[in-house]
């Protein structure tokens, strides 16, 4: 059995992606065959490609997250049928019609969740998920700066923040990404390439600070955002898209008592029983239309090249997907 997949050789430009047909197997015991409808595209894949993120083995097929149905199980599967609607994300090997998991890395879905928006939601939402619940537990009347508040995870964090009641203030880079802010509900949008956001953040807040980051940004942004926490606050870091984060010294949130948290997401998905209890919560918010997933770019899996090029160049806003 043949499948259209997505692979590098080499590490670099969007160039070094290639679209191939592999064979594929079967299912062993544990698994599941899964024939997927979307992938998902976020800058992992990016940062994977240029080798910022270095991959273990090259060749690698490439891809971190997609949703599909299941097509074959193994003779020890338990979780799953066939025709089950299933999603999953941090797998290596994601832009491929047709992939095998082992059981305990898929998630079910129920019917009404659509497989475009969960291709478009399920690495972001999980991450939104333990940022606010787990990194910093994000409590009703917290003031909270969002950076890149138009991206994919930037986006599903601020309808989150709102909805437990939060304070928001995001960064955006034009006035484009300010009216996606607006729309999502934050409070204050502070265009970082016309304001020091630092500055602004410290006036906005009469010059208490906030209390919790969330920095996907990373080298740009890291040293600023510790100058504007307030007293006990947290800058979680879970994301360098500007490039690493220098050096710190501790010193610097001493005389504040504020904190750095570190966010990854395989820490929350190595229990399957934790993923799918986390992603359970997420995308009932979803049905619930307590939050809208904005897929603003949708891509057929061959223009991956113009996919991830756009993603690169900062030119999308919301979740982009592939399309088999």
């Amino acid at each position: 059995m043949k499948t259209k997949v997505i692979k590098i050789y080499e590490t670099g430009s969007v160039d070094v992606l290639k679209i191939e047909e592999i064979e594929i197997g079967k299912p062993s015991s544990n698994e599941v065959l899964i024939e997927h409808s979307y992938a998902g595209l976020n800058f992992i894949d990016i940062n994977q490609r240029r080798g910022s993120y270095p991959l273990k083995k090259l060749p690698q097929i490439m891809g971190m997250e997609a949703s599909g149905i299941i097509k074959e199980v193994g003779q020890n599967v338990s979780k799953f049928k066939i025709g089950d609607k299933v999603t999953h994300c941090m797998n290596l090997g994601s832009y491929s019609k047709l992939m095998i998991l082992n059981q305990e890395k898929v998630i079910r879905l129920k019917n009404d969740v659509n497989l475009n928006i969960a291709a478009a939601s399920t690495l972001q939402g999980l991450t939104a998920q333990y940022l606010i619940n787990q990194s910093y537990k994000l409590k009703p009347n917290d003031t909270v700066l969002i950076h890149a508040i138009a991206g994919g995870v930037g986006q599903i964090l601020c309808q989150w923040a709102k909805n437990i009641g939060a304070y928001v203030i995001g960064t955006v880079s034009n006035p484009n990404k300010e009216k996606i802010a607006k729309i999502n509900g934050c409070d204050f949008i502070i265009n970082y390439s016309e304001n020091s956001f630092d500055e602004k953040v410290l006036e906005i807040t009469e010059k208490k600070g906030v209390d919790v980051i969330y920095d996907s940004v990373g080298k740009d942004t890291f040293f600023k955002g510790i100058k504007c926490l307030a007293p006990k606050g947290r800058i979680v870091s879970f994301g360098v898209s500007s490039g690493p984060i220098d050096p710190i010294n501790i010193n610097l949130l001493r005389s504040f008592s504020g904190s750095i948290a570190t966010g990854g997401l395989n820490t929350y998905i190595k229990d399957t029983n934790e993923m799918q209890n986390n992603a359970d919560t997420f995308f009932d918010l979803i049905l619930k239309k307590e939050i809208n997933i904005d897929i603003t770019n949708e891509f057929y899996i061959d223009e991956i090249q113009k996919a991830q090029l756009s993603l690169e160049k900062r030119k999308t806003t919301g979740s982009v997907i592939l399309k088999f």
